[in-house]
């Protein structure tokens, strides 16, 4: 952690570069410290030591009395040691004369007596929360870390350390640029200087009394020299008067709300705040300090305990709706499942009372997976900044669990935005949170920035009210028992002053506990629990007032020819001058020109052209994740990188057209966990943005699942938050072994909401109706403009569902996995289901049987059946939207070929993949009436073989069956 060397240390190591022309050896000099022995030049003809202290005070009284190189040498070891301006500064004992009888151990004395009480300082800025007062029931040594580092003066004897005597505590000091303890003074007795950083009464701030503080290891020095500043300055934290009550009042308000919770609903779970009541009036005041700043938006993110606390007294969530909450008889709106109330979040603008300036704050709802909220705060905030244009990160602010901020890798910059984390008392999960909020490249430049503000506390009831934490902890719980509450502590210490008598704290209390008793009443009015009034994202405009869908329509997703061929050119260019690209890429984009001249599209072209068009819709696009710059099988390049030019890069989907909405791709990180949370984050901040998150191999989702299964699935049922998050997850069985192949469609469907006994009534606005009714939408595109279409699709729905795309592997150059213009061009919309449209469909009372299948094994099919022959026999059609169940164009489907037996084709193994998903939906539709018979791999363990051998006879297997037209006789469903 260190990112200092002791000024012996800088002399010894830069000794033989700097002086090795004049003749001068080494000699070793035992640091006092802990180290290794540093070494010090001397001179050939004897005096080691003592000719190197000489040229030292030599140059202390004048630099330019002392050789060039002994100039350079001591300026430059005294500014790596101080981290300030190498000038000529006084010794710490520096006498008004220097005789020149001045004994050689005396003048070693001076020079070590001024390291060593630098080095005592810094060691105290490294180590001193090592002891500091941070348990307030007095049971450190009971079970928590007692460590005592040697550095630290914590007694007398302890100066021997350092060769300092108990006669040195009263010499006088000349304090380094790295300490601000002083103040105005620049010199300190050592005994003062002790007292300062380790003893010193409040309100003089220390590192060894009641905050610790952990800031070394940041490698700015401007932004280390900040926090010393900011936390050694004598005085810095002297509260007025006026500040002493605003905080008593805060307290109280912070306390008497768990005190009237707790009588009026002692058996309810809450999850109160209950010793650590200090966060509130802590949180309150850095969202004022913020204010000051210029910050105009505070999003948070939490954990359920004091969740209620903040919603009240911070967000200022109206009393009665918190209070209703405890209702039992309270009825639910028909909005969703709901959550519990201390999961639920909260959007409010209001007036900041200390700034009298607006501020938004936003409270993101989140399960009890406690640290998934981190990056979901993270992303909604940098989309906050993005669309608010406050690219400095100067207006808007989070705050979150301190666990995120523990292991964020973003920089501390406290004079731009504060984030301040809540304290989280229950047990805590550091390789989570290291996972979760690992980062992404294109994350270093989000201006979140963290100072992490820890609570100590203690929890003053169980893990929830109902609990009896005496059973498991009693001598804790015994001490939890004795403490006084912090209220009276507080309010005793300044009735002690005289800030605040008696008779006002009382009446505050009383004041308080009348907003309670009253907003207690009016909650009773309260008869239906509107989950929308805890909305976190509102989107102003895109709903009606009462937050339904301007309409149950939706326009065609294709577009003017002219822009397919004009987004295509772009694709196949280079925009910049003088940009040379590589020699491959370059025969990527001749082809990509001559698909367009030839008014055809493959899978990446597609998306180019979904992105393209959208932006010039004014939809901003963002797509980040693993290697998705140029594609994790190389064929996206949408960032081209200059040959010659080191980190030139040029981005064609930017130079389409002169006002279009910004383009973001962007490379990630393996923490699909974080990078997830991030872009659910970021999609929640705004409607009309396409935000996609692509995993480098789509079971690499199996490391988010915390977001998927608490956020994306159920984020509208609990939270009736709706997010348009797209997931791209690369799928397909092709003998790559059993990772990477399979991006577990089944999970996906297992969780979709759609009803499989429902058969359900057919009406005009039945696609759109459909979509709005479902968690989300699942599909696997076996075309480019099939994917080409559901990405437009995405935006212009009149509401926004999260999107699972399956995507392709080896489709991405299949030369039969292209589509036309035709299929692209304005009037043409996504098709959820693709029918036979060959000699099949144009007999069909001569088909046998009907193949449904999706995805990349329809390519299979199509070749095998031509090798067999059976094109007029076998009509094979595709389910492009797999969830929600198309049940009107499959009935279409079913009805057009009445003779055919009805066969399920899969690549995926039986227990896998669609099967369980698609059968009693077919059997609702087949009135239970006739077979959907399974063709495809055996139920397996694993999602693939890792042998290629076994893969291909599988394969010719289960395409065996599939054309077999005898297979199923004599068998009964």
């Amino acid at each position: 952690m260190s990112q200092l060397r002791l000024l012996p240390s800088r002399l010894g190591a830069q000794a033989s570069r700097l002086l090795a022309t004049h003749g001068v050896q080494r000699f070793s000099w035992y640091s006092r410290s802990s180290g290794p022995p540093a070494t010090f030049p001397s001179s050939k003809v004897g005096g080691g030591s003592s000719y190197m202290e000489e040229m030292y005070f030599a140059w202390l009284e004048n630099p330019q009395s002392v050789h060039k190189s002994w100039d350079s040498f001591f300026r430059k070891a005294s500014e790596e040691a101080s981290y300030g301006p190498a000038q000529p500064r006084p010794l710490s004992v520096v006498p008004e004369s220097r005789p020149a009888v001045l004994s050689r151990t005396k003048t070693s004395k001076l020079v070590e007596d001024h390291l060593a009480v630098q080095s005592l300082i810094r060691a105290y800025q490294i180590r001193g929360h090592h002891v500091a007062q941070l348990d307030p029931l007095g049971i450190l040594d009971a079970d928590l870390d007692s460590f005592v580092p040697s550095d630290l003066i914590t007694t007398i004897d302890k100066l021997a350390f350092y060769d300092l005597r108990e006669a040195d505590l009263d010499k006088e000091f000349q304090l380094p640029t790295t300490t601000f303890i002083g103040g105005s003074e620049n010199t300190l007795s050592l005994r003062e200087i002790i007292r300062r950083l380790e003893c010193s009464p409040f309100p003089q701030n220390t590192y060894c009394q009641h905050i610790g503080l952990e800031f070394m290891f940041i490698n700015d020095v401007e932004q280390c020299q900040w926090i010393r500043q900011k936390f050694e300055t004598p005085g810095v934290m002297q509260f007025s008067s006026e500040e002493k009550r605003t905080l008593l009042a805060r307290l109280v308000r912070s306390m008497r709300f768990e005190d009237f919770l707790a009588r009026k609903w002692s058996s309810e779970k809450r999850f109160g705040l209950e010793g650590c009541e200090v966060m509130i009036p802590a949180l309150k005041t850095i969202i004022d300090k913020s204010s000051e700043m210029g910050i105009e938006n505070v999003i948070l993110g939490m954990p359920h305990r004091g969740r209620l606390n903040v919603l009240a007294n911070v967000i200022r969530k109206d009393l009665e709706q918190i209070f209703c909450q405890f209702d039992p008889k309270l009825e639910a709106a028909d909005e969703g499942s709901g959550d519990v109330k201390y999961h639920l979040g909260m959007y409010h603008e209001r007036i900041n009372r200390v700034t009298n300036r607006n501020i938004t704050l936003s409270l993101v709802a989140n399960p009890s997976h406690l640290e998934a909220v981190d990056p979901v705060v993270q992303g909604k905030t940098k989309a906050e900044q993005f669309y608010r244009g406050d690219a400095q990160g100067k207006k808007i602010g989070f705050t979150t669990d301190p666990r995120m901020a523990r292991s964020s890798p973003y920089p501390t910059d406290v004079a731009r935005v504060v984030n301040a984390p809540i304290f989280h008392v229950n047990a805590d999960d550091p390789e989570a949170v290291i996972y979760v909020c690992s980062v992404a490249a294109e994350w270093r430049n989000t201006f979140n920035k963290d100072v992490v503000v820890d609570l100590v506390c203690y929890r003053r009831r169980g893990h929830n009210e109902m609990d009896e934490p005496m059973f498991t902890q009693p001598l804790m719980y015994k001490q939890i028992h004795r403490q006084v509450p912090v209220l009276k502590k507080y309010a005793d210490k300044l009735i002690a002053e005289g800030a605040v008598t008696l008779q006002e704290f009382e009446e505050e209390i009383a004041k308080y506990d009348r907003i309670c008793e009253e907003a207690f009443g009016r909650s009773k009015d309260k008869k239906i629990l509107h989950i929308k009034h805890w909305l976190d994202s509102p989107w102003p405009g895109f709903f009606t007032v009462d937050g339904e869908p301007k309409s149950m329509t939706c326009p065609a997703t294709g577009i003017p020819e002219d822009m397919l061929t004009h987004i295509g050119e772009v694709a196949s260019s280079v925009p910049l001058e003088d940009f040379k690209i590589h020699t491959g890429l370059s025969r990527i984009l001749r082809g990509r020109a001559d698909m367009t001249r030839k008014r055809t599209v493959d899978w990446a072209l597609a998306e180019y052209m979904a992105f393209g068009s959208l932006l010039k819709e004014g939809i901003h696009v963002r797509l980040s994740g693993q290697d998705v710059e140029r594609g994790t099988f190389s064929h996206r390049h949408h960032v081209l990188h200059d040959q010659e030019v080191d980190r030139r890069t040029c981005v064609p989907m930017n130079h389409l057209w002169p006002d279009q909405a910004p383009y973001t791709v962007c490379n990630s990180s393996l923490s699909e966990y974080g990078v997830l949370g991030f872009e659910l984050g970021y999609a929640m901040a705004s409607p009309n943005a396409l935000v996609l998150w692509e995993a480098q191999f789509g079971d690499f989702h199996n490391t988010a699942q915390c977001i998927i299964d608490q956020f994306i699935s159920t984020g509208q049922a609990k939270w009736v938050r709706h997010n348009g998050v797209v997931l791209l997850l690369p799928h397909g069985m092709e003998g790559m072994g059993p990772e990477h192949s399979s991006a577990r469609p089944e999970r996906f469907l297992q969780m979709s909401n759609d009803d499989s006994d429902a058969y359900p009534a057919f009406t005009q606005d039945f696609e759109v109706r459909q979509l709005y009714d479902c968690n989300w939408i699942v599909v696997n595109c076996s075309t480019p403009a099939s994917y080409f279409h559901v990405l437009r699709r995405q935006i212009l729905l009149p509401f926004r569902k999260p999107l699972i795309i399956f995507t392709p592997k080896s489709l991405l150059r299949h030369p039969e996995a292209k589509s036309s213009f035709d299929q692209m061009v304005s009037g043409t919309s996504f098709q959820r289901v693709i029918p036979e449209d060959g000699a099949a469909a144009q007999a069909p009372g001569q088909v046998r049987r009907l193949i449904f299948c999706t995805g990349k094994v329809y390519y299979d099919l199509v070749k095998e059946r031509s090798s067999q022959g059976l094109d007029q026999h076998v009509a094979i059609t595709r389910l492009e939207q797999i969830s929600p169940f198309p049940f009107d164009l499959i009935k279409r489907e079913a009805e057009k070929y009445p003779g055919a037996e009805l066969v399920w084709c899969q690549e995926e193994h039986k227990n896998m993949g669609y099967y369980d998903y698609i059968s009693p939906r077919f059997m609702t539709i087949l009135g239970r009436a006739r077979p959907i018979w399974y063709v495809g791999r055996d139920p397996a363990a694993a999602p693939a073989t890792g042998n290629r051998n076994t893969h291909l006879v599988s394969l010719k297997k289960f395409l065996d069956t599939a054309f077999n037209l005898q297979a199923f006789e004599g068998k009964t469903f």
